[in-house]
């Protein structure tokens, strides 16, 4: 098969479009040609690795993958060779206490397609658990189905597992352009929350906007925390989808309002940011950390994209070749939507 590999760090360039063994499926795994592949901040960061990063070579990253069945193991059943389908990108044990209590994202030994145990879908053929098999839904191409997973399993479950979000309240959600952020908009709409959009361009605000946020808050504009305060005359949101962390982090804690929930997923724009943390206390609000998702979870939600009251976005396709060019642009962060390479 051919294969998007990366054998050393230091940047995008070396990314080697080559030949690779097709992979060889053990009895309780399915075989899948990829027919799309999305592109998350784990592939940037991957690629962006300093010289001379010790990792396992050579890499075929790409956790978002949706394709064709192409074999089953001889345990496997309930998928059919030739079904379409999406690939759950957490893989964990399945016997573990926290795999048997539906939290398979708590795995001692979770991993993730693409992110060193197992080989990922910038590739022509992927392999993988026939538990992480999902089936497409039919009304989306390879690109939207491959725009799914990572990104709406991570806001479902920020939102509803972390955050216990309830009807009617009140969402800040922050850099509204993302993927992840574009799955949070609909799903806190979906849910009858009220929704914020933040985003540092107008153009960006605009397009949460038509996906169902009833306000935006351009941060590179205006102080974030002042404008989340005024659009709720005074008294702050009741959660922060949070994931830029640095400054936005700051200002994302001084938008709370009492009893008000902040979660986050990632930090983006770097770790560092300091808060007062006396107002916290008094106002008895909370940070919550949050890692993917259960596999449970997205299956949750997957009707509602049968049904289009959920729908991922794309906002380029690039050939599996020019990966690196879909890395680079991914990075630049003009992008609204997610990134798809095809082979």
């Amino acid at each position: 098969m051919k294969a998007m590999r990366m054998h050393e760090s230091g940047g995008p360039d070396k990314l080697v479009y080559e030949d690779a063994p097709d992979p060889v499926i053990a009895a309780n795994e399915v075989l899948v040609r990829v027919k799309a592949c999305a592109l998350n901040h784990l592939e940037v960061w991957s690629t962006m690795m300093p010289p001379g990063t010790r990792f396992p070579k050579p890499r075929i990253a790409g956790s978002d993958v949706a394709g064709v069945v192409e074999a089953v193991g001889d345990v496997v059943t309930g998928v059919e060779v030739g079904a379409k389908v999406m690939l759950q990108p957490g893989v964990s044990c399945g016997v573990c206490q926290a795999c048997l209590s539906g939290q398979d994202n708590r795995c001692r030994s979770y991993s993730l397609l693409g992110q060193g145990v197992w080989d990922g879908g910038f590739a022509e053929l992927v392999k993988a658990p026939a538990a992480n098999v999902i089936p497409m839904p039919e009304n989306l191409s390879f690109e939207e189905a491959g725009s799914i997973p990572l990104v709406f399993v991570t806001a479902w479950h920020m939102l509803f597992s972390r955050a216990a979000l309830q009807r009617g309240e009140t969402v800040l959600v922050n850099a509204a352009g993302s993927g992840v952020g574009i799955a949070a908009v609909q799903i806190a709409k979906l849910w009858g929350a009220r929704v914020i959009a933040s985003a540092g361009s107008d153009a960006k605000l605009e397009k949460a906007k038509a996906l169902g946020a009833d306000e935006g808050i351009n941060y590179a504009s205006a102080d974030l925390a002042q404008e989340a305060q005024r659009l709720t005359d005074g008294r702050g949101v009741d959660v922060v989808f949070e994931h830029v962390g640095g400054d936005i982090f700051v200002k994302s804690v001084q938008a709370l309002a009492r009893n008000g929930r902040l979660v986050t997923c990632g930090a983006t724009a770097g770790p560092g940011g300091s808060f007062n943390i006396m107002p916290f206390f008094i106002r008895e609000q909370a940070i919550l950390g949050s890692f993917m998702g259960t596999k449970a979870e997205l299956l949750q939600a997957m009707p509602y994209f049968r049904s289009g009251e959920l729908r991922p976005v794309v906002d380029s396709v690039f050939p599996l070749r020019e990966l690196g060019k879909a890395v680079a642009k991914m990075a630049s962060r003009d992008v609204f939507g997610k990134i798809v390479v095809v082979p």
